[in-house]
């Protein structure tokens, strides 16, 4: 199989300070995901790699814009809104796609939370600390959560290489 382009990709800067470095791994990472996504029909996007894994690249996609959404509007900024996907009665629902569940609405998502978590970050300095709180009552500094995102980021883009190397046998960095 042909591997995937690294073409669409912004490599980050090897001399930037501290902030830009930060963000400019967490686009680099976000834009890795959209690369294993590329190409794929929507019936391939819901398609899990192996059984009883249940799950999916588009799972992955929804779950990442809920967590842009929890760590940027949530705990940064203390937005008072709801999880896109997930809920108390659902915990897991934000990995689930069903045939109902469509790229196009999904990568929609995302993108809007992608977006706002670009705002909240602009908004802020990297000592700031947000309004929630971790189960120890310690504040989040924008900078841990920048760290953090590009953790999540990068677990999550391993999934999505045996994802897509699962799909069509296509692999890349």
């Amino acid at each position: 199989m042909t591997p995937m382009t690294t073409d669409e990709r912004t490599e980050p800067t090897t001399t930037a300070g501290e902030r830009e470095m930060l963000t400019g791994f967490l686009d680099y990472h976000r834009e890795t995901l959209l690369m294993k996504c590329a190409g794929l029909s929507d019936a391939q996007l819901r398609t899990p790699s192996v059984t009883p894994s249940t799950l999916t690249l588009m799972g992955l996609v929804r779950h990442l814009a809920d967590v842009e959404r929890w760590w940027f509007r949530m705990v940064t900024a203390g937005e008072e809104i709801e999880a896109l996907y997930y809920s108390d009665e659902d915990p897991d629902g934000d990995f689930r796609a069903t045939e109902a569940t469509t790229w196009e609405a999904t990568l929609a998502d995302w993108r809007a939370e992608v977006e706002a978590a670009r705002e909240v970050t602009a908004a802020r300095g990297l000592d700031d600390v947000g309004v929630r709180t971790s189960r120890k009552g310690e504040p989040f500094s924008l900078r841990w959560v920048l760290t953090h995102m590009i953790e999540e980021y990068a677990r999550h883009n391993g999934h999505a290489d045996l994802l897509r190397e699962a799909i069509d046998g296509v692999t890349g960095e």
